[in-house]
């Protein structure tokens, strides 16, 4: 026997973008539904952003103490590696309470600890509750994607999802992936005192400006992480009772790196297998749910948000996409996706961090494109706290209008809220010019570069002939 239920809403997933969905919804006194077969706060809370960036902080701290010397500071950092991992468990235990059953349940959201899986078009299946809602909204997320290495199905490797379970550091941890995920954990891990080789089989952060992204390695090499670029993994096998060998084969030729541990961080797959989503008729393919331009699928009764919507895996897009299917379920106010506006952000040292278009896809599409640089060196904030490695990329089309921006540096994430505004607001040069910024901060990178680009007009004759003739009135 099973429990029908008749919800306004049926969220599939409890991660950031599914939990977005339902507190929205219960606020507003509709009857919403929540599924989730895991943990709550998905894969953000327990296995990507939190405990990631909590393992970056720790290996901060470890790497400022190495180089506070140079601020005439005596320190030496003594790393204890189980209690960096505890400091990790200790942030997710902290967030864990704003994502928990209990506090879903308060809100009003019936929450259901299941499997959910389409029976047709109009039901889903999920333990003993069969659910008949007016809307779906699918939030099922993604989880690492394994490679097909000869020899990896036959060796213990670890993914996002399982390496903030160790409490003992790897001596030589080998990741495979040059993304912003495998090498944030190869900077965290190298800093907190293991050995690090990275094995990429492209360019390492190839999805980011090269300019920009070759800052980053630069300083990833300075501080002794091997980065093994355009280098394919041909094998993995086991090397004594708990080593592992990898072969690989690179612009040197072919070789073979031993490592205590293996790190796959070579991309994420959708979480579709379980939804039955045939039975519905929602479209699918290998990067996720095909949805339009309004996140609804084929079938106009449901939605798919998030990483499993086949778009940009961040948890930010999935928050995004929340807020613009609660405008289409609650208000039926139009609401498109617009990808131009979601900022991406890689949170090595230094931090880059992009929005809209980078200045090769700009030059591609556009005319009249013009590209204003300021760097970090230039920032009396930057000297003062020996941070002035980077420089900034504003990419202007014609009227000035902003339309893309690159920032690699010391914040460059933080300085990259300014920026999302400036896009989604379709700012032009003189409107960044404008404004006042505190003095000395970071941010006044960003206004010097839009001040730029006034330069040339000071140049022109007929604007200084006007000059001129404007001082014969006093």
């Amino acid at each position: 026997m099973t429990t029908e239920l008749k919800p306004d809403i049926c969220v599939i997933g409890g991660g950031s973008g599914g939990l977005t969905v339902a507190a929205a919804a219960a606020a507003f006194g509709v009857p919403v539904v929540l599924v989730e077969r895991g943990k709550m706060g998905g894969d953000c809370l327990n296995y990507g952003c939190v405990p990631s960036k909590s393992l970056l902080a720790a290996a901060k701290h470890a790497h400022l103490l190495s180089q506070a010397g140079r601020f005439g500071v005596a320190a030496e950092a003594k790393i204890d590696f189980a209690e960096a991992m505890a400091h990790v468990e200790r942030v997710i235990a902290s967030i864990a309470p704003n994502d928990s059953i209990e506090r879903f349940t308060a809100l009003g959201v019936k929450v259901i600890q299941a499997e959910a899986s389409f029976k047709d078009t109009r039901t889903v299946v999920a333990g003993e509750y069969t659910i008949r809602a007016r809307r779906f909204v699918i939030a099922t997320g993604s989880r690492p994607a394994a490679p097909p290495i000869p020899g990896l199905d036959q060796v213990p490797f670890l993914t996002n999802g399982t390496i903030f379970e160790r409490t003992q550091r790897p001596s030589h941890l080998i990741v495979i992936g040059g993304g912003p995920v495998g090498l944030e954990l190869a900077q965290a891990h190298r800093r907190l005192g293991s050995r690090v080789s990275v094995v990429e089989a492209a360019d390492a952060l190839g999805n980011d400006d090269p300019e920009l992204a070759a800052t980053v390695l630069k300083s990833l090499r300075a501080e002794g992480i091997e980065l093994l670029e355009h280098t394919e993994v041909k094998r993995a096998d086991k090397l004594g009772s708990n080593g592992i060998r990898i072969h690989v084969m690179g612009p040197d030729g072919t070789r073979t790196l031993d490592g205590s541990h293996l790190l796959v961080a070579t991309g994420r797959r959708p979480n579709l297998e379980a939804l039955s989503l045939e039975r519905a008729g929602i479209a699918f393919d290998a990067k996720g749910i095909c949805v339009s331009s309004t996140l609804r699928t084929t079938n106009r009764r449901a939605y798919a948000i998030g990483d499993v919507a086949g778009g940009l895996q961040f948890t930010h897009a999935a928050n995004y996409h929340a807020g613009l299917v609660i405008r289409a379920l609650l208000f039926r106010l139009p609401a498109r996706e617009n990808r131009s506006i979601i900022p991406r952000v890689t949170y090595t040292a230094p931090e880059l961090a992009q929005i809209g278009l980078t200045e090769r896809q700009a030059r591609q599409k556009h005319r009249g494109v013009r590209v204003l640089r300021h760097s970090f060196s230039d920032s009396d904030r930057a000297r003062a706290e020996d941070e002035t490695e980077g420089f900034m990329k504003l990419v202007l089309g014609r009227g000035g209008r902003v339309l893309g921006v690159s920032i690699v540096g010391h914040g460059a994430g933080e300085m990259m809220h300014f920026w999302s505004l400036a896009l989604s607001r379709r700012m032009r040069a003189r409107d960044l010019a404008s404004y006042v910024a505190p003095y000395p901060t970071f941010g006044e990178i960003g206004r010097k570069a839009a001040l730029s680009s006034f330069a040339e007009a000071a140049r022109k004759p007929a604007l200084r002939g006007l000059i001129r003739f404007l001082r014969l009135f006093g």
